[in-house]
């Protein structure tokens, strides 16, 4: 996989950094979709994807009509 662009094979926006992204791609997650079946606090329990992440998934999931699962 060419990950030159730094994008780990995710649709996730640059703005959350690689290391978020990275941590993401490397649980399964890979898109917006997939986030869905996740609430907030089980995506911070994977290291990596603090706190900014998760606000800047939240924008992006609403923005496309989605959201995290609900606990």
């Amino acid at each position: 996989m060419d990950d030159s662009d730094g994008s780990f094979g995710t649709e996730f926006p640059a703005a959350m950094g690689k290391v978020s992204r990275r941590a993401l791609f490397q649980h399964g997650y890979t898109d917006f979709e997939h986030l869905t079946t996740a609430t907030p606090k089980e995506l911070l329990r994977i290291h990596g994807v603090g706190p900014r992440a998760i606000r800047i998934l939240g924008e992006e999931l609403a923005a496309r009509g989605l959201r995290f699962r609900e606990a």
